[in-house]
């Protein structure tokens, strides 16, 4: 079997290294022993996007919100749904994951971050959300683990009362918080609704196929 050979790596703000390794084709990103991602499992990333822009695809110029870039498959994913007149904004704290993106895995990411529909802003998404209300119709969050943050203690607000009243604001009536989860949080799914949304709450795939890892999608629509 081919070894892993470790490509770069990269502080994150508050906790810990990110890794990013590779295996002949394959690239794997890692925060200590945990695997936050990897290139051959991109369903639920994909799932993310699809689900949540399916409502914007005839839209003139709906305005999206990214947070994570990772290996960009629900950027990706999210261009494949959205028409030429989309905005897509894509959020990334760490600007190491940035220049991955254009040099090592540019393979992976097959031209999506030079798509004229896209803009890259490399800061905290929390920030950029505060900054923006009633600016998006669709908020999509894949930055941790899920709302039990695992890789930057500073996520946890993302998902607190407060912060998804943030969220919220950020929406415009009828906008989507889309938000990614390795697992389920029942309190999680309380904090959406009585935080005044709408919440659908859905289990996807992580490698496409009929078995594998299942992770949770939020769909929780601002009402």
């Amino acid at each position: 079997m081919i070894p892993w050979t470790l490509i770069d790596s990269a502080k994150l703000p508050g906790q810990g290294e990110l890794r990013l390794k590779r295996r002949g084709s394959e690239f794997s990103i890692m925060l200590g022993t945990n695997e936050l991602m990897n290139s051959r499992l991109s369903g639920s990333e994909e799932a993310l996007a699809t689900l949540a822009c399916a409502g914007l695809r005839d839209a003139l110029q709906p305005q999206i919100l990214i947070g994570g870039l990772g290996m960009g498959f629900t950027l990706r994913a999210a261009l494949q749904v959205l028409g030429p007149g989309a905005r897509v904004e894509q959020a990334e704290l760490v600007p190491e994951v940035v220049a991955w993106a254009k040099g090592p895995m540019a393979e992976v990411f097959a031209g999506c971050l030079d798509d004229p529909r896209v803009s890259v802003t490399v800061a905290d998404v929390g920030a950029v959300i505060a900054a923006a209300p009633a600016r998006y119709d669709a908020i999509l969050l894949d930055v941790d683990n899920g709302p039990e943050g695992l890789t930057v203690p500073a996520n946890d607000g993302l998902y607190s009362e407060a912060g998804l009243d943030v969220a919220r604001r950020a929406l415009r009536p009828g906008g989507v918080l889309a938000v990614w989860s390795q697992g389920p949080d029942r309190r999680f799914t309380q904090r959406l609704r009585q935080a005044g949304f709408s919440v659908e709450e859905k289990m996807v795939r992580a490698n496409k196929g009929r078995s594998g890892a299942r992770h949770v999608i939020w769909l929780a629509v601002r009402r």
